[in-house]
């Protein structure tokens, strides 16, 4: 398996970058991650006011995956995502929701050990998750800040450990980098991150030709979701449920007005998170019942 260090980092999704990796379709790569403060935090006299805000959310990439053009999905398997030892939380900082009740960020180091995340004297269970899985966009640059329809800072807590991601391929190679892993992070990320980590994640990145699907699918043992990032949560929701629409109809096969009336009964729209410059939505519908749907 190829290994790709944290030395190579981005900060912005970009056709133009130059790949630090060349990987063939099918093969696995383990991919190295700073947190989102690219260890600034991590010292014990570390403070938040002097962390250099050009090193913030850094990528680890960009992956070239040899074939891949414009018009083609990439296909990713996420086979296991490996913590580091102290995470990072904070609370109070500009952009968070509850930004207004703290006079003052308060950071906090928590050790992680054998899946559990330490916080003064409490336990809590680890959820590891990808926050930033992204390829290059057809125009301008993206900040590894923001989600789009490259994928990038989703920040959506499906994107784990046995999941399988489809991101539209929209330059030549795809340019997939990989960052921002958390330890655990609640849906919508309301305090403006989650237990932000270093770590290491394997992928297998495969290549579906031809698909032309413009938006970002994601898949594990039991449901079938779309992630649909807009300036506002109506928005995004709004796309979030059209893209399973559009989903159920093309690729199950579904009459419009079927699609609809399944969404409406049983599927469940959740917010990502609300603290990114576009915010991020969900829409999740059990395999199981599109099966006896279709029954």
């Amino acid at each position: 398996m190829k290994k790709l260090g944290r030395e190579h980092v981005i900060y912005a999704h970009d056709k133009c970058d130059d790949p630090v990796m060349f990987i063939n379709p099918g093969e696995s790569i383990c991919v190295e991650t700073y947190d989102c403060y690219q260890g600034q935090m991590l010292p014990a006299d570390a403070r938040y006011e002097q962390c250099d805000r050009r090193c913030i959310n850094p990528a680890t990439g960009p992956v070239y995956v040899r074939g891949a053009e414009p018009g083609d999905t990439l296909k990713i398997e996420i086979m296991d995502i490996r913590l580091g030892a102290v995470g990072i939380v904070d609370c109070g900082t500009p952009g968070s929701v509850l930004e207004d009740q703290f006079s003052q960020v308060t950071v906090k180091r928590l050790p992680v050990k054998d899946g559990v995340i330490f916080y003064d004297g409490k336990q809590v269970p680890a959820e590891p998750m990808i926050g930033i899985i992204g390829v290059a966009p057809a125009e301008e640059p993206v900040s590894t800040l923001s989600p789009g329809t490259h994928g990038g800072n989703l920040d959506c807590r499906r994107i784990t450990k046995g999941a399988v991601l489809y991101l539209p391929v929209s330059a030549t190679g795809a340019l997939l980098s990989v960052g921002d892993l958390h330890a655990v992070m609640g849906d919508g990320e309301v305090g403006n991150c989650g237990v932000e980590i270093e770590g290491s994640v394997e992928l297998r990145v495969d290549l579906i030709p031809k698909t032309e699907r413009k938006y970002i699918m994601l898949e594990n043992q039991e449901d079938w979701i779309t992630i649909a990032s807009a300036e506002s949560l109506d928005q995004a929701s709004e796309a979030a449920v059209w893209q399973m629409s559009d989903f159920l109809q093309q690729t199950m096969g579904m009459e419009a007005v079927d699609a609809g009336i399944l969404l409406t009964l049983a599927g469940n729209l959740a917010v990502c998170q609300v603290v990114n410059p576009l915010k991020t939505v969900r829409m999740e519908l059990s395999k199981a019942q599109i099966e006896r749907w279709m029954s």
